[in-house]
């Protein structure tokens, strides 16, 4: 009898905490795990952004969330990491669309030269042309935001480029768009993610890459090169994502939800200012080190414009082929490069 009794207490006991286990009570009070995958390194500028995002996050939630950041690629790959994500190897992974070319097509508009010389005009622009168009090759994440680096430079180890005869057969780390400007250019384009251009430079097998005067500093370029190319018209941008798995967002309540797409939605322009505070400090650690920053005169940098002009019609021609619309698409982003431009204009800091 005492049997029967103490195997009913348990099955009382049982449903009871079962219920309190699934009540909305216990539930909230439930940390949820994010693992946020990026490939900046940690102490990189960009890297200890996508730090405080996480500890925004978590501080806005009131603990209710906890995201645990895996930086410089030890969770996923650059190249990788979209697809890790949509998988479920992370949660949340930043990285860059054009690691895999040709996979987000009518966001390459995005990676063409013409913005002005600031990291919140290029990250206002590469989000806001995302929030009109939501392409579908990027359906299959929830994009948190999306943000870009100012204009990208032409960086060498031991050859200065004063011209395009001075590019000409030079073996140059790129990704995505880049290579195309590269190859425009009378350079030898060897693909290769960012992590990569430092020992590639070392070891010579590379003579140069392309990047952004930040990394002088912050990818420790100003160790292993001696010339920046500087002609912003001519730079490339590369647009980067910060998305999250879809079924791990639809898990989310809605309270939390809408306080990670507020963060998210701040962080753009916290993004854009970082980009530019970096580039400055680059800049001058760089000039510090020796490193010379090259200005094209304006009758060579007319030649360079001349030059990537096509890229401009092939970007067109593949939009139309594909039945997306890159016409619309190209002429939007032209005029939210206009109309941020007159709000934030171009770093200067010669």
């Amino acid at each position: 009898m005492r049997r029967v009794l103490f195997i009913l207490l348990a099955l009382a006991f049982g449903c009871t905490f079962g219920f309190f286990l699934n009540s909305p009570t216990f539930a909230a009070d439930k940390t949820i795990e994010i693992k946020y995958s990026s490939f900046f390194p940690a102490q990189y500028g960009l890297g200890k952004t996508a730090a405080a995002w996480a500890k925004e996050v978590e501080k806005r939630t009131n603990g209710r969330v906890k995201v645990v950041v895996y930086p410089g690629g030890t969770l996923l790959k650059a190249p990788e990491t979209y697809e890790g994500v949509v998988m479920g190897t992370a949660d949340v992974g930043q990285s860059v669309l054009a690691y895999t070319r040709g996979r987000f097509p009518l966001m390459e508009v995005l990676d063409l030269p013409g913005y002005p010389y600031n990291g919140i005009v290029t990250s206002k622009v590469t989000y806001e042309f995302y929030k009109k168009f939501k392409p579908k090759e990027l359906a299959d994440s929830h994009i948190l935001y999306i943000h870009a680096h100012l204009p990208g430079s032409i960086i060498t180890s031991k050859k200065p480029v004063r011209s395009m005869a001075d590019l000409k057969g030079l073996r140059i780390r790129c990704t995505g768009l880049s290579s195309k400007i590269v190859e425009a250019l009378g350079g030898a384009p060897v693909a290769m993610p960012k992590g990569g251009q430092y020992d590639a430079m070392m070891k010579g097998v590379v003579d140069g890459t392309t990047g952004s005067l930040n990394e002088l500093k912050g990818w420790r370029l100003a160790e292993v090169a001696n010339y920046t190319t500087f002609y912003p018209k001519v730079g490339y941008v590369s647009a980067m994502f910060i998305t999250m798995n879809k079924a791990k967002w639809d898990s989310l309540p809605d309270d939390i939800k809408k306080i990670i797409t507020q963060v998210s939605e701040e962080w753009i322009e916290v993004t854009g200012k970082k980009w530019n505070e970096i580039e400055v400090e680059g800049y001058k650690y760089g000039t510090q080190k020796g490193h010379e920053v090259i200005y094209l005169s304006a009758a060579e940098g007319q030649k360079w414009e001349a030059a990537i002009k096509p890229l401009f019609d092939n970007y067109l021609k593949a939009m139309d082929a594909k039945g997306l619309p890159g016409k619309e698409a190209l002429e939007y982003r032209n005029q939210l490069i206009e109309k941020y431009t007159k709000q934030f204009p171009p770093l200067e800091f010669k």
